[in-house]
C-alpha cells in the first residue's frame, strides 16, 4: 500500500496467495464423484461425445457415419443450413464471388439468397458501417487496451447506451441490432488496435473511414492497411477465412454461451459481449496465436525443416512438455469432434498454399505441411486416444493472417468478426423458439455443517 493506505490493485500479496489456496482447497471436488453421479464434465462423455443440450436448424458438425449399425469415424463435414461447406465454397470459387455476405444471409434467414436479395442485404450491411458520432474518440481512443477482445467487449456493451431500443427483444429489432454489429465489429476491433499500437507501442495512428462499397473482407483490409491497398487474392483468402469461421454448430462454447445468456431475455449487446468473452479464451478462439508462436519455436529449434526425424523428435518434445510452452500440446492438431479431417482445414489448405506461393513463403508452408503429416502419427504413438487426431483450421489460419499482415493482437478479434454472424443466428433462434431459461443442475457434494457462532470458531492454521 502507498502512504495514503490505498492498495495497489494489481498486487498479489502473500496473504492473497494463502487465501487463494484456502479457496482452492474448499472448492476441489473428488474426481471419482463425477463417475459416481454420472456427471459429464465439460458436457462431454468419456468418449468425447457432447451431451445433447438443445436443437438447432443453423449448422452441424459431423465426424461419424453408421456402418453395419455401428458408428465409425468419418471425414469431417460442416453443414450450414443443410448445405455442405465444401459445396458453398466451390460455388463462390467457381463463380469468382465473395462469400461472406451470401453465407451470412443463409445463416440468418435459412435460405440461399437470390441475386436481388443478396444485393439488398449487402447494401443494408454497408449502410451500418459507421460508429456513433465521437464513439471512436471517446470510447476507443481514450482507453486503449493491449487485449483487443476486451476492447471489442467494452465497445459492444457501450453501444447499448447509444441505442434507444436497446432492451427491445422483438425479432425485427434484434435483427437490426445484429446486422449493425456485424458491420461495426471490424471498425471497433481495428480502431482499437490502432489506438493501442499508437499509445502503447509508439506506432503511427491511422484511422480510415470505412468503405462505402465492397465486401466485409475488402473493408477489413482497407481499414488495416496504411495505404488501403490489397490484392484480389488477399481479399479472396480473407473472405474464405471469414466464411469458414462463421459458425460451428450450437455446441461450441461461444454459441452455447449465446443461447444461455439469450434465454434470460437479456439485451443483444450483453449477449454478444458474453460470446466475445467466451471466444477470448485460449481453449476456444485463441488457439491460432499459439500455433504461430509454436511454429516460431519450431523454426528456431529445428535445424533441417525437411528432416522427418528431426521434426518428429521436436513434436515428441512438445508432447512430453519439453519444448515451447511446456503444455504437452501440439497446437492446431486435434479437435473435440473431428478425428479424420477438419473440412475447414482441408479447404483452407489450398488457399494457404496459394497465398504462400504469392508471398514467397513456400519453405514455411512446406514446414506446416510436414508437421500436419507427422503430428497425428507422433500423437498416435505417444498418447492413448479414443479417436484419431487431425489438423484443424487454427493450424493454418494464423499463418495466413501473418501473410496478410494482420497483427497477432487481431487474430482472435478477426475470428469474432466472422463468428458474430453465427452468434446472431443462434440468438435469433433462441428467441424465436421462446424456450425456457437455460438452467442446468449442479449436485451439491459438500458436507452439511452445524453453524458455529463467531466467538466459538477456531483460528485457521
Amino acid at each position: 500500500m502507498d502512504r495514503k493506505g490505498i492498495r495497489d490493485h494489481s498486487e498479489i500479496t502473500p496473504e492473497m496467495e494463502k487465501l487463494a489456496a484456502k479457496a482452492e482447497s474448499a472448492d476441489m471436488v473428488n474426481s471419482e464423484l463425477y463417475v459416481k453421479y454420472n456427471v459429464k464434465r465439460g458436457l462431454r462423455d468419456l468418449n468425447g461425445n457432447g451431451v445433447l443440450a438443445g436443437l438447432t436448424n443453423i449448422s452441424e458438425v459431423r465426424a461419424k457415419k453408421v456402418v453395419n449399425r455401428m458408428e465409425v469415424p468419418d471425414d469431417g463435414h460442416l453443414i450450414y443450413r443443410g448445405y455442405e461447406i465444401n459445396d458453398l465454397m466451390d460455388g463462390f470459387f467457381t463463380e469468382n464471388r465473395f462469400g461472406f455476405e451470401e453465407t451470412a444471409y443463409l445463416l440468418l434467414f435459412g435460405t440461399l439468397p437470390t441475386k436481388e436479395q443478396l444485393e439488398s442485404f449487402s447494401a443494408d450491411l454497408i449502410s451500418y458501417r459507421s460508429l456513433p458520432e465521437s464513439f471512436t474518440r471517446d470510447i476507443i481512443m481514450k482507453a486503449p487496451s493491449h487485449d483487443m477482445m476486451n476492447t471489442l467487449s467494452r465497445s459492444v456493451l457501450t453501444m447499448y447506451a447509444y441505442d434507444d431500443r436497446a432492451d427491445d427483444v422483438s425479432l425485427p429489432n434484434v435483427l437490426r441490432q445484429c446486422m449493425s454489429l456485424i458491420s461495426e465489429l471490424p471498425m471497433m476491433g481495428i480502431y482499437g488496435y490502432e489506438a493501442y499500437n499508437h499509445y502503447e507501442n509508439g506506432g503511427t495512428l491511422i484511422i480510415h473511414q470505412p468503405l462505402t462499397r465492397g465486401t466485409i473482407a475488402e473493408n477489413i483490409l482497407h481499414l488495416l492497411r496504411p495505404n488501403s491497398q490489397y490484392t484480389s487474392l488477399e481479399a479472396r483468402v480473407l473472405d474464405a477465412a471469414l466464411v469458414l469461421h462463421m459458425d460451428h454448430g450450437g455446441g461450441n462454447n461461444s454459441a452455447f454461451t449465446t443461447h444461455v445468456v439469450t434465454s434470460s431475455m437479456t439485451d443483444t449487446y450483453s449477449a454478444i459481449a458474453a460470446a466475445l468473452c467466451s471466444l477470448k479464451g485460449p481453449r476456444h478462439g485463441g488457439a491460432n496465436i499459439r500455433v504461430v508462436r509454436m511454429f516460431d519455436d519450431i523454426k528456431a529449434s529445428v535445424h533441417d525443416w525437411e528432416d522427418d526425424e528431426e521434426v518428429s523428435a521436436y513434436l515428441r518434445k512438445l508432447l512430453h512438455g519439453e519444448a515451447f510452452d511446456r503444455s504437452g500440446l501440439i497446437y492446431g492438431v486435434g479437435h473435440a469432434v473431428y478425428s479424420l479431417s477438419d473440412p475447414r482445414a482441408v479447404i483452407f489448405r489450398s488457399y494457404t498454399k496459394e497465398l504462400a506461393e504469392a508471398d514467397g513463403r513456400q519453405k514455411e508452408y512446406a514446414l506446416y505441411e510436414k508437421v500436419a503429416q507427422l503430428a497425428p502419427q507422433v500423437i498416435a504413438e505417444e498418447r492413448k486416444m479414443y479417436k484419431g487426431a487431425c489438423v484443424n483450421i487454427d493450424f493454418y489460419s494464423g499463418f495466413v493472417y501473418e501473410m496478410l499482415g494482420i497483427p497477432r493482437e487481431l487474430f482472435t478479434p478477426l475470428f469474432a468478426m466472422s463468428r458474430i454472424v453465427g452468434w446472431s443466428s443462434h440468438r435469433i433462434e433462441e428467441l424465436a423458439n421462446r424456450g425456457k431459461i437455460i438452467r442446468p443442475c449442479y449436485r451439491y457434494v459438500g458436507e452439511d455443517k452445524k453453524y458455529v457462532p463467531l466467538g466459538g470458531r477456531g483460528l485457521d492454521e
